[in-house]
């Protein structure tokens, strides 16, 4: 055979063996974008993991509503503790591993995840009417650059339960101020009743009762000043905050070894009736007026109890609508992603509200006559409130926020002065 022939049969085969495999190739690819729609599956993170929480119950509910009437696009959800969740989506958006649908805080919290790129800007999805569903001010927190990148499911507001029963039976005062506040542990205390309850393994939940304090000291608008570095943590008001802290540690106000407990731990006896106070945020009422609680009917809500020297008003309250569910801005299914965070933070919004677990976000057509009574207590100083600042760790970014934390925790631990505490919060305005 002719080698110039053997050259140009050969030349002939691997075009088209060539031309076969790329054929090939273009019908797997074709194959595969069919195969995806006829089922998509959508990962959701969250963060409520405890069976008596009735935020999970309420999720799970959505979730169910929404996986029923949309056959070919489900959701699968999985949640983990508040605290071990910051560092979980933290990492996984890092590594470009977080879901197509989580939970984040607003503020600065998810500033780092905007600036990076790494959230969906939703306003494209929300011209749909979205926006005239949602109470005036909801998007505040989500809202960066003038674009929304998620949607909130509650207004969150830290409360100050208070078991009236206790009160009643050992002919105890409830506490309106501070001074108050300072009796009723004493009285508590030799009765051999644990005054309060805290969880500082988490540390989240003794940053609230600093928040809380410098909120009374200096008020919504000095916190909201210092925390955007426009004011100092060396102001007064914070190092009052930091000594009346330190007065009810030493005071004995909180339960032994807090700062061995979680969040979880440490709130058992105050559900179980044994511990009379308890600042914490609203989503606890679901799980207080639950059928089964033992403290059902007998806890009322009340704002944190008020300075009689103090700059911030008594209607001042910590928290706002600063939780969220948001888009991964890398999800392969933007629109049904972002279908599916409307669905859910509006569902989950109400069935907040009707469960007594949260005050809603969204307007809502509820029979109020069915709203539970702790619920009404709730909302009714959410309405009144005169100024907010959000938790601190969620205003605060990054590393600041663990600052802020780790700090609180000194002075639960007895390790910090009060001076010294404000001068180490100082530091972050100086970054």
């Amino acid at each position: 055979m002719n080698r110039k022939f053997m050259k140009i049969s050969s030349l002939l085969l691997t075009i088209a063996l060539t031309s076969t495999l790329m054929a090939c190739g273009n019908k797997t690819t074709s194959t595969t974008k069919t195969a995806s729609n006829q089922k998509i599956t959508l990962k959701l993170w969250h963060i409520w993991t405890s069976d008596t929480d009735s935020n999970k119950q309420n999720v799970e509910a959505v979730i169910k509503e929404w996986n029923t009437a949309n056959p070919s696009v489900q959701i699968e959800a999985e949640g983990t503790e508040n605290e071990a969740y910051k560092t979980k989506i933290k990492t996984a958006i890092s590594a470009n591993e977080a879901p197509d649908i989580f939970v984040t805080w607003g503020a600065g919290f998810s500033q780092p995840f905007v600036d990076a790129g790494k959230l969906l800007p939703l306003d494209g999805y929300l011209n749909d009417g979205t926006k005239e569903k949602l109470l005036n001010g909801a998007l505040t927190y989500l809202t960066y650059n003038k674009k929304v990148y998620g949607l909130p499911y509650a207004n969150d507001i830290g409360i100050f339960y208070v078991n009236k029963e206790l009160f009643d039976k050992n002919n105890i005062k409830i506490p309106a101020t501070y001074d108050e506040l300072l009796v009723a542990i004493k009285a508590f205390k030799a009765k051999g009743i644990t005054p309060m309850a805290v969880g500082e393994k988490d540390k989240w939940p003794g940053m609230f009762y600093y928040d809380a304090l410098a909120l009374r000291e200096g008020g919504a608008k000095l916190s909201n000043s210092a925390l955007a570095k426009k004011s100092s943590f060396e102001d007064t008001a914070f190092v009052n905050a930091s000594s009346k802290l330190s007065q009810l540690v030493d005071a004995g106000a909180f339960n032994s070894g807090a700062l061995g407990l979680t969040r979880d731990e440490s709130e058992v006896p105050f559900l179980q009736g044994k511990i009379p106070m308890y600042y914490n945020g609203s989503w606890l009422a679901g799980t207080i007026d639950q059928g089964k609680s033992v403290v059902k009917g007998k806890v009322v809500a009340m704002n944190f109890p008020s300075l009689s020297d103090g700059k911030g008003g008594a209607d001042e309250v910590l928290g706002g609508a600063i939780n969220g569910f948001v888009v991964n801005a890398n999800t392969e299914h933007k629109a049904e992603a972002a279908k599916a965070v409307k669905f859910i933070a509006e569902n989950i919004s109400k069935k907040l509200y009707t469960t007594g677990a949260g005050i809603p976000t969204w307007k809502v057509d509820v029979d109020e006559s069915k709203i539970a009574p702790l619920t009404k207590q709730i909302s009714v100083i959410a309405k009144k409130s005169t100024g907010n600042v959000v938790w601190w760790d969620t205003y605060l970014s990054g590393a600041d926020a663990e600052v802020h934390k780790d700090l609180v925790a000194q002075i639960f631990g007895k390790q910090i002065t009060p001076a010294n505490f404000a001068k180490q919060m100082q530091v972050i305005n100086k970054k």
